[in-house]
């Protein structure tokens, strides 16, 4: 079941990341622009995101689509939601840390979702009720039991505003608990860094569908637990994320919270 979604997912990303590899070091600054104050498009974000809904439409005709770079078109219920480049800035700076996300969602929520890592030559895949993988391998969250001594991802953009004391409250609070805390700069790597086991959680706010999309599939397929700020299920409306280990979360939620 959803074989061709899988296959469709995976190609586009790898159309999308083909694009991206032929630009990254490359790109000429002429072509960077700011969409707002330090949020940068490039020719690269562009050229990945006709790149692929050109492969997802040549597949599916039928489904929408949702792009961080071209908005949405088309169905609304049955979408694809892609972040052609996510973690921009990481590009246009030539550091390399940043990927691909490709997702299909219906109205019961994600349904395949693809994070391809084209300099690592890493693809992480979930199907929904069918696990994850990674390289082609069964992949699970890691079996962290708790906060202390818990290795996390988290990410804070300028774009975060009025909300960054809340963030840095938190941020205060489950830093004397955590082995480490990486802020490495795209969130949809950091999904799937959660999922094969490389950070126990991961915690972040005003992330955007596209940022998520693929990401939240992995973790639930590879066994992780997923809420938002408040302990429920609004993760996907308000792009705010507490994801981890079913010993992670829990604890990790109780000290954003407190």
């Amino acid at each position: 079941m959803y074989d061709a979604q899988r296959e469709a997912c995976v190609a586009a990303a790898q159309a999308g990341g083909k694009v991206l590899l032929q630009y990254f070091r490359k790109l000429d600054p002429a072509t960077i622009t700011e969409k707002t104050k330090n949020d940068v498009v490039s020719d690269a974000d562009r050229g990945a995101e006709a790149a692929i809904r050109a492969e997802l439409a040549s597949r599916f005709p039928e489904h929408g689509f949702v792009g961080e770079e071209g908005g949405s078109h088309g169905n609304a219920e049955v979408r694809w939601i892609v972040d052609p480049l996510d973690g921009t800035l990481n590009f246009v700076q030539g550091f390399p840390h940043w990927c691909v996300s490709v997702a299909l969602w219906d109205a019961d929520g994600p349904v395949v979702g693809c994070i391809l890592d084209p300099l690592r030559e890493d693809c992480f895949m979930a199907v929904r009720g069918q696990g994850a993988t990674w390289n082609g391998r069964p992949m699970h969250v890691s079996q962290q039991a708790g906060l202390d001594g818990a290795f996390l991802a988290t990410g804070f953009a300028f774009q975060l505003g009025d909300r960054w004391p809340r963030f840095n409250a938190a941020l205060n609070r489950v830093f004397p608990r955590a082995k480490g805390i990486r802020r490495a700069g795209s969130a949809a790597l950091d999904l799937a860094h959660v999922a094969c086991g490389i950070f126990d959680g991961y915690f972040e706010l005003g992330l955007k569908p596209w940022d998520l999309a693929a990401g939240a599939l992995l973790v639930q397929e590879a066994g992780g637990v997923i809420t938002d700020w408040e302990g429920g299920q609004a993760w996907f409306e308000s792009g705010n994320l507490v994801v981890g280990t079913p010993g992670v979360a829990p604890e990790l939620l109780g000290s954003l919270k407190a």
